[in-house]
């Protein structure tokens, strides 16, 4: 019998689970797709031009709040859970709903929806969104450029707009950001990317992208996005953890899968985290993942003039998904107004408007930090329209990008950066060379 299927998602990993396990299965007819944690993407149609032969009219995608009524309505014998980012607890309070409705609930083991490729590749996931993956692919690809290899960066999904113009999308310049409509989120992934010379691909379905890619690259990078599996079978599997953050390694789902799975094991943010997190931290990866090498790393703070900031009101503005499913109340931001006394942090919650006013109510943990969010043209007028109501001497902008080529601001602004730096040894190059040479022998792989 052929069995009616609905697959829990966020537009990314939901599709691929989809494009490469359910597509062209008998066994299978899904239904519908729901969606979570990014704003204004149910309503749409998964194409019949992505879907395949047994989909001639495509897959609806519905707010995942409907998903206990599509269970009765269809009488949905499998639900699939597919996205990240989720305390363990709120995962099992999700299945037992569904299993409340009389259907199965099911989570895709992690290689098995891996795709395998042609060239090595070397994943960057993370135990938590924000645990500073962005920062790591570039130093990674900065290691292989020294070592002679063309790298090109592959990214987790983000098609938060037409699918069917976003199949397989290919960025090695600003004018590929224009073309491809991209929203803020997106361009704050492959723009310091593409500064560095780095091409990045990026879409929905990663077998295509696989294979374009793989035309130009003698490496392939893997940047994974919050703390989801690669969708590449990785000959080197980088993880990093958040010092301010421990025990989450152990707590998300499926960020204890990267955990286990790791051969390189990055704790992050140690120079700014109490020595005892780090030990902590450290002491769980020994114990649940003894095969990984452990790499100590810190996120300096990056500030052309600092001086700007001492004694001033100062409204800050953070990384936007780090802030919300990602559970931080505060990143470099407000890290870099502590350290160079700023007067007052100014709260923007009393100024919010429109769509930015709903994430501080979705999301309360957030202070009085404004997250960077941008998923559509009309979220990024709130954004804007929030800063310049907020009567502060000066923006602090803690974001990938500089977000005044995008935004109109009314006020000074100041941009604070951070990058990826070794705290102490062995280093991210050392364990990384000691990888290769593994992969080298057993492989082939020549330099």
């Amino acid at each position: 019998m052929v069995e009616k299927v609905i697959i829990m998602g966020a537009a990314g990993r939901d599709f691929h689970n989809f494009n490469v396990y359910f597509r062209d299965n008998p066994r299978y007819r899904v239904i519908a797709f729901t969606a979570a944690q990014i704003p204004s993407i149910e309503g749409r149609v998964y194409p019949e031009v992505l879907s395949g032969k047994l989909y001639p009219e495509g897959i609806p995608i519905y707010p995942e709040s409907q998903l206990a009524e599509l269970i009765r309505g269809q009488r949905v014998d499998l639900v699939a859970f597919s996205y990240s980012d989720v305390p363990h607890l709120e995962v099992m309070h999700k299945a037992s709903l569904v299993m409340a409705e009389g259907a199965d609930f099911i989570l895709i083991g992690a290689t098995y929806t891996m795709l395998r490729s042609q060239k090595p590749v070397i994943a960057v996931c993370a135990v938590r969104t924000g645990s500073g993956k962005s920062q790591t692919t570039r130093k990674v690809c900065e290691i292989l450029c020294r070592l002679n290899y063309k790298a090109v960066v592959v990214r987790h999904p983000m098609p938060y707009g037409d699918l069917k113009t976003q199949i397989v999308q290919r960025f090695s310049s600003y004018e590929d950001f224009e073309k491809h409509h991209c929203t803020l989120e997106e361009r704050e992934e492959y723009e310091p990317l593409v500064d560095l010379g780095i091409v990045v691909y990026a879409g929905v379905d990663y077998n295509q992208i696989l294979r374009a890619a793989e035309k130009e690259a003698e490496f392939i990078v893997w940047d994974g996005g919050n703390n989801d599996t690669p969708f590449y079978f990785p000959d080197v599997h980088l993880v990093l953890f958040d010092a301010h953050r421990p025990g989450h390694e152990s707590l998300y789902y499926p960020g204890e899968t990267n955990m286990l799975m790791a051969d390189i094991a990055i704790v992050n943010k140690v120079d700014t985290a109490p020595l005892a997190q780090v030990e902590q931290i450290r002491k769980t990866i020994q114990n649940r993942a003894p095969q990984a090498d452990i790499v100590l790393a810190q996120s300096p703070i990056l500030v052309n003039r600092p001086e700007l900031i001492r004694g001033k009101r100062v409204l800050i503005v953070e990384d936007g998904p780090t802030l919300t499913h990602g559970g931080m109340a505060y990143g470099a931001g407000f890290i870099a107004a502590n350290q160079f006394q700023a007067a007052e942090m100014m709260d923007p919650r009393p100024y919010a408007v429109g769509t930015i006013r709903e994430v501080f109510q979705s999301y309360p943990h957030i202070g009085p930090i404004l997250p960077a969010m941008g998923y559509s043209a009309d979220q990024i007028k709130d954004l804007e329209a929030t800063i310049n109501k907020v009567p502060s001497d000066l923006v602090l902008f803690a974001t990938p990008i500089q977000l005044s080529r995008i935004l109109t601001i009314n006020k000074p602004m100041l941009r604070v950066r951070y990058e990826y730096k070794d705290y102490g040894s062995p280093t991210l190059e050392d364990c990384l060379k000691k990888r290769l040479q593994i992969l080298a022998r057993t492989e082939g792989l020549r330099r």
